[in-house]
């Protein structure tokens, strides 16, 4: 039996490509990092309650950890350091799952001992749940 990439795998596939090519298009703009615009429109594209799960998370990720720098990456609103992925947010209709998705790349400073949590399932915004993603999102960078 033959492993395959789904539609929406090879959707994601087509939409880094185009990243790619469209940063190397840019230019100056690119090497700052600058994506907010693009982050913002993927964002109001996504359907509720995904958009405001994102919206949410990108004001507080740019406002917590500001050196870090909006971008997308696979088609999901992503935040770097140095041009190197930090953490991403997946809405739950990227891949038809059931919750959306904030995740940490192996650059976030997570570490603990031998097995620490790299993805979180975001379901709902609270007081209590924008708390501990502030301390991820600061961790990360640390």
């Amino acid at each position: 039996m033959s492993e395959s990439f789904t539609d929406d795998e090879r959707a994601a596939m087509k939409e880094r490509a185009q990243e790619l090519r469209g940063s190397s298009r840019r230019g100056s703009r690119a090497a700052r990092g600058d994506g907010t615009i693009e982050v913002l429109a993927k964002l109001a594209e996504m359907p509720e309650p995904d958009r405001v799960l994102g919206e949410r998370l990108h004001a507080l990720i740019t406002s917590c950890a500001p050196d870090l720098q909006p971008k997308l990456w696979y088609g999901m609103p992503a935040y770097a350091q140095e041009g190197k992925v930090v953490c991403f947010f997946q809405g739950a209709r990227k891949f038809k799952t059931r919750y959306a998705t904030l995740g940490f790349s192996d650059e976030a400073k997570l570490d603990d001992g031998a097995l620490w949590p790299t993805a979180f399932a975001l379901m709902d915004w609270t007081p209590g749940i924008e708390e501990r993603i502030t301390a991820l999102v600061k961790r990360a960078v640390g």
